[in-house]
């Protein structure tokens, strides 16, 4: 648990205004921590809850961990425990209202003044059983778009969920990329969003990737990369890689990398919100061993980056 939140203040923004991912990785466990404390202390309510980022862009930040593009969104997932009293519907709704608090109050010193909580929305392909709901809050001084919390229903590690979750967006993703449709027509900030996805997917994968997946595929995210963090500001050419991305069949080479290891455990990845609840978060040992390590050391990198520089860094 982190006690100190100061030490991660200290460089949670650069001096051009960019988010450090790393602390902002560590300031979301460390509010997951701050409201299990405050269950217990202020309710008697005892579970663990387990928190970071979503949305990927900690894979392509600097060696520092600093955002190499404007981050406008804030997200993180949460893993919350089955059979706990949180299933109570009166005692989700007091996490609900500590998360908010504690979210207001946590970002409040970086003039993040996060306002109009909304709660409850189920989000798409999850557990039709045990759906993921986000909490959604909206920073009044636009520093920020809005801050989006998601809270899965299943005690994993935050590499487990991030991996599991991945086959959620996959499907969300494939609705724009199935080759058995034609594409259909979106708007430029709709494309991005795509577009942001696929990079996040296949750079979360892709230790699990095939070598012929690779090969194909990678020339390809590279230069989608490279154009992203230079910005894609006309219409034109956002539809132009929308279309690229669309005709490479990309999807498809993710969605085998995640098929045959579920396949083998009884899973169809297809049907995922048909699982049962118990095999939430769940990944099979043999891919959490290849895309874990890379999840958790991509944020050891930038803590022992930012060491070597005498950059403050929270334990």
């Amino acid at each position: 648990m982190i006690q100190n939140t100061s030490n991660i203040s200290a460089k949670f923004l650069d001096s051009n205004g960019r988010f450090n991912l790393y602390y902002l990785h560590q300031l979301y466990n460390h509010i997951s921590n701050t409201v299990a404390r405050r269950l217990f202390e202020e309710h008697y309510i005892d579970v663990t809850l387990t928190a970071g980022m979503w949305g990927g862009s900690y894979l392509v930040a600097n060696d520092n961990g600093i955002a190499r593009s404007n981050v406008v969104r804030l997200y993180s997932l949460v893993n919350l425990p089955q059979n706990s009293p949180l299933e109570d519907p009166q005692h989700f709704e007091t996490l609900m209202k500590l998360y908010e608090q504690t979210l207001r109050s946590t970002f409040s010193p970086y003039n993040l003044q996060l306002q109009d909580p909304r709660w409850g929305e189920k989000i798409p392909y999850s557990n039709k059983h045990k759906p993921t709901t986000a909490l959604q809050m909206w920073d009044q001084t636009r520093r920020v778009n809005y801050l989006r919390v998601f809270f899965v229903w299943n005690s994993a590690t935050w590499e487990e969920s991030i991996i599991y979750d991945t086959i959620r967006n996959i499907k969300v993703v494939k609705e724009l990329l199935d080759l058995n449709h034609r594409p259909p027509r979106k708007d430029m900030a709709e494309i991005k969003f795509l577009l942001q996805d696929v990079l996040i997917i296949y750079f979360t994968l892709h230790s699990a990737l095939s070598e012929e997946f690779v090969e194909h595929g990678e020339p390809i995210v590279k230069d989608l990369l490279k154009a992203f963090l230079k910005g894609i500001r006309e219409e034109e050419e956002a539809q132009d890689w929308y279309h690229k991305v669309y005709s490479s069949a990309l999807i498809y080479g993710l969605e085998e990398s995640l098929e045959k290891p579920y396949k083998d455990k009884g899973l169809n990845i297809h049907k995922v919100e048909d699982w049962p609840i118990e095999k939430i978060n769940y990944v099979p040992p043999e891919l959490l061993e290849k895309l874990g390590p890379p999840l958790k050391n991509q944020f050891l990198k930038f803590k022992n980056n930012m060491e070597k520089v005498n950059f403050p860094t929270a334990n």
